[in-house]
């Protein structure tokens, strides 16, 4: 009665299980009913990125204010590497700098709320994920070998 063959693998640090996801076309090329130009996607993507958006925030900007469905199907590359080759990327990767700023924010609670136990629980989790994306991303070169995690830090990295 599975949806699937397989047993779907578990949240890190929660008991879901959950296989809601979104779904890519079939077709990889530009559907026909999309017109934009490439050159003209790559520059409002850098217009995007000088402004200070980040490159998903640039993928809805896109997909709502100009009706383009995969930056990827259009111009061949996808937008994080559009920003690497002009020289735009983000210093720290976006899903790791949201991790950072969410344990800058539980941080600054538990200043205030010293006796938030479960609040205190949740920072050890946070953290512990910022470890193993950091080690990921050191061992794929994103970060360099000698970068840290450091709760004292943090706040002026999400500045």
């Amino acid at each position: 009665n599975n949806r699937f063959e397989y047993t779907n693998m578990g949240r890190m640090h929660n008991p879901g299980k959950g296989i809601a996801r979104s779904a890519l076309p079939y077709r990889r090329l530009a559907p026909s009913w999309c017109k934009a130009e490439p050159e003209k996607v790559k520059e409002e993507i850098v217009k995007l990125a000088k402004k200070g958006s980040t490159p998903s925030q640039i993928g809805v900007i896109l997909r709502d204010s100009q009706g383009i469905p995969q930056v990827n199907s259009i111009t061949g590359a996808k937008i994080l590497r559009i920003l690497r080759s002009n020289g735009l990327a983000p210093e720290i990767p976006e899903d790791l700098y949201h991790l950072i700023k969410k344990a800058v924010n539980i941080r600054r609670h538990l200043d205030k709320n010293r006796k938030d136990v479960d609040g205190k629980f949740r920072l050890i989790l946070v953290e512990s994920r910022i470890h193993r994306l950091a080690r990921y991303y050191k061992v794929k070169k994103y970060l360099p070998p000698n970068w840290k995690y450091e709760s004292s830090t943090a706040s002026a990295l999400v500045a």
